[in-house]
């Protein structure tokens, strides 16, 4: 299928590795123009080495100074921009409630939701310029289910989501949509580390929470950086034109977090 984005300018926060590497490298296959930005100094290196044709900065979508940095880097290596991809997160602390410390709390939400938010506000005047804008913000099945053990991260997740809906009614107007995917278990590192984290909370082994999270999904199965990233091309795409202000599962159909 031919989706049309060649010379799309595209932003990727947290496109060093994981979920924003993959879809750095799908945007580019597809001959968009890309710049991604890391907390990562190393993974970043390593990227310069991979992935030549992709601009890079170093930034954390937390700290307001370095996004403004961040975005006169990508303006000036793009001349634009048509596409934000927020999907710099990290994945906050595993532990009941009561004993999270105030500051793993503050950090999460700083990051997961916070950090959109000091992207999107200075990409909207640039995606008023362009002739096919659109947002894609990273949320999760933690944003439409409780997570116990979770709850920062889940409720900056929660968070995501109100704000893709209400970015969607404030730019449609400007021809600009705004979506939000919510991956439920995706392949790789991090997940294994959560099992890991909550198995140690409940007293049993990460093999037990891991057989009843995908006991809790109908496919039985975890998704891959991959399958995120082709959802985010058609997304940015013109045949995903008339999309938006909608929370995209992309989750083997998960019925309920653990």
């Amino acid at each position: 299928m031919e989706l049309g984005l060649k010379d799309l300018r595209v932003l990727v926060t947290a496109g060093a590795a994981g979920i924003g590497r993959e879809t750095a490298r799908a945007f580019a296959e597809e001959g968009a123009r890309v710049h991604v930005c890391d907390v990562d100094e190393d993974a970043l290196e390593e990227l310069a080495e991979s992935d030549p044709g992709l601009t890079r900065s170093i930034c954390d979508v937390a700290d307001r100074g370095a996004v403004d940095r961040l975005f006169a880097d990508a303006l000036g290596a793009l001349g634009g921009l048509d596409v934000l991809i927020n999907n710099a997160g990290i994945a906050g602390p595993t532990a009941y409630v009561d004993e999270i410390d105030p500051l793993d709390w503050d950090r999460t939400v700083q990051v997961c939701l916070t950090g959109q938010f000091n992207c999107a506000r200075l990409a909207v005047p640039h995606l008023k310029q362009s002739a096919n804008p659109s947002i894609v913000n990273l949320s999760s099945a933690a944003g439409k289910f409780g997570f116990g053990l979770r709850s920062p991260y889940a409720a900056a997740k929660w968070g995501v989501v109100g704000f893709t809906k209400s970015l969607a009614i404030e730019l449609g107007p400007f021809g600009i949509r705004c979506n939000a995917i919510l991956p439920g278990l995706v392949a790789g590192d991090r997940i294994q580390r959560v099992f890991e984290g909550k198995a140690r909370a409940r007293n049993v082994t990460a093999k037990e929470i891991e057989a009843h999270a995908l006991a809790m999904n109908s496919m039985r199965t975890f998704v891959t950086a991959r399958q995120m990233a082709d959802q985010m091309l058609f997304l940015a795409s013109e045949r995903g034109r008339t999309i938006s202000g909608q929370a995209i599962s992309i989750d083997g159909d998960t019925q309920s977090l653990m």
